[in-house]
């Protein structure tokens, strides 16, 4: 594949995603409104594929940029791509299209071009996104995923969305979908965030497994990782910060975090970049100058060592637990 900037993959619902986005996701300690300005930006330098969702808490904020860029004629609408989640507590079939007209309502759009489920993971439905009980532990919920999945197609039907997926789900999650029965809207694409794609767990066999059922992977944390303090072991090693990586950032005259985000998207990957510097947003983008030969993509196969930053160890008992499969 040529990869453009402008480069976008099929989906199985006939509709094109482009190769790379703009990751809207910020630790709680990062103000909201710098959501605004980042993703105007990120609209200015390129980008047309715009990653959000409800639970990030900032769609008003993404919204607002998005209708700016529009407005000024950077961009008119059907020109960008715009994924929304379906967070843990909405999975029941009658919390779904209300979830959905809700992120429409913040973003300020008639439509998405893609809603996921954000995870496998269902709490108690309610509008408390992590409720727990008095002992401090999530509650867990356990709605029929081909539920929730009927619920999903019937926004397909309604115009609210064009698009379909998951996110952080494994392949026997993904089948249980696949198997529905009546199955209208396969998921065009399966995220993963919480479940991961960088040089240290770089999903191969997942890539395969979803390549094989017509189904997209995108990848969120391919620069390593936020290094959010709630989720993950601020001791953990840096992706970005990896020899063999630097080694061939460096013969490329290439920044690591070039590197790595081209490594996915010759693996076929939608990568998905986020970052609130001008310059890192930009230096992102900049990865279409040049390319990875064989050598340095088995270089970088070669470093994964199944290593998860977020592993989710407070959901474990949850049965809907994605981890506990290899992919």
């Amino acid at each position: 594949m040529d990869l453009q900037p402008n480069s976008v993959l099929a989906m199985n619902s006939g509709h094109n995603m482009p190769v790379i986005g703009f990751g809207t996701y910020a630790p709680e300690k990062f103000p909201r409104e710098l959501a605004v300005e980042a993703t105007k930006v990120a609209i200015d330098i390129g980008y047309r594929h715009i990653d959000g969702a409800y639970i990030y808490g900032n769609e008003a904020e993404v919204g607002r940029a998005i209708r700016e860029k529009i407005a000024d004629g950077t961009v008119r609408r059907e020109g960008l791509f715009c994924t929304g989640k379906l967070w843990s507590t909405f999975h029941p079939p009658t919390h779904v299209r209300p979830a959905l007209e809700r992120s429409l309502r913040q973003l300020q759009l008639e439509y998405m071009d893609l809603f996921l489920i954000h995870t496998p993971l269902e709490m108690k439905p309610g509008d408390d996104p992590f409720p727990k009980d008095d002992y401090g532990q999530y509650i867990f919920h356990n709605t029929d995923l081909q539920d929730t999945w009927e619920a999903m197609e019937q926004c397909v039907d309604a115009g609210l969305t064009r698009s379909i997926g998951v996110s952080n789900f494994n392949h026997k999650q993904l089948e249980l979908i696949l198997n529905k029965p009546g199955l209208r809207h396969k998921p065009v694409c399966n995220q993963v965030t919480e479940v991961e794609c960088h040089i240290y767990l770089n999903q191969k066999k997942l890539l395969e497994f979803c390549r094989s059922r017509d189904i997209l992977l995108v990848g969120y944390s391919v620069l390593g990782s936020s290094r959010d303090e709630k989720w993950m072991d601020q001791n953990a090693p840096v992706v970005l910060e990896d020899p063999v990586l630097v080694s061939i950032a460096s013969k490329h005259k290439k920044s690591p975090a070039q590197v790595a985000i081209r490594f996915f998207l010759q693996l076929g990957v939608v990568v998905l970049a986020k970052s609130f510097s001008t310059m890192r947003i930009k230096e992102n983008f900049q990865v279409f100058d040049f390319s990875l030969p064989p050598e340095d993509m088995k270089k970088l196969e070669a470093l994964d060592r199944n290593y998860r930053y977020v592993a989710a160890r407070e959901f474990i008992e949850h049965p809907g637990f994605p981890f506990h499969e290899e992919f």
